[in-house]
């Protein structure tokens, strides 16, 4: 793939959004310099992702050319493969923990955590026929920077 830098992405993205922007606002959107985007802009243009046009002669039209549009694509698509293989990692480890508790003939928990990996530990119980408890008297699932953890409670 073609290396693009994040100002490069994040001017695409504004450009494929609205290709009337001006470069001051797109300096306003981006958090940088005028003259940075006109920088970056000058670069895009030469590596043939960005075409300009006049429309008068204050105003400018930018497009994304098929190649600009191509690193765009292939971009998103890193970063959508790039979070499918977190989601898949996130749900196994909470398909272990299930299992786990499955062995143990668990069948009621209660989940501390209110986040998108907690959601993920919450369906996979649901699927796994495990109830979810409304207070913390149960065996207690928690959420961390490490994964998931059977933090205390009693088997049933």
């Amino acid at each position: 793939m073609t290396e693009i830098k994040q100002q490069e992405y994040a001017l695409l993205n504004e450009i494929a959004q609205d290709s009337m922007v001006t470069q001051a606002n797109l300096s306003n959107r981006l958090g940088i310099a005028v003259g940075s985007v006109n920088w970056y802009i000058k670069r895009l243009i030469t590596r043939g992702w960005l075409k300009v046009s006049h429309l008068d002669r204050t105003r400018l039209k930018y497009d994304l050319t098929p190649e600009g549009m191509s690193v765009f694509t292939q971009r998103a698509l890193l970063y959508a493969g790039d979070s499918l293989k977190v989601y898949s990692n996130v749900r196994q480890q909470a398909k272990s923990l299930v299992l786990e508790l499955k062995q143990k003939n668990i069948n009621r928990v209660y989940l501390d955590g209110q986040d998108e990996m907690s959601d993920i530990l919450r369906l996979t119980c649901i699927e796994a026929g495990i109830h979810i408890s409304d207070s913390p008297n149960e065996i207690i699932l928690k959420v961390d920077k490490d994964g998931y953890k059977i933090v205390s409670g009693s088997t049933q």
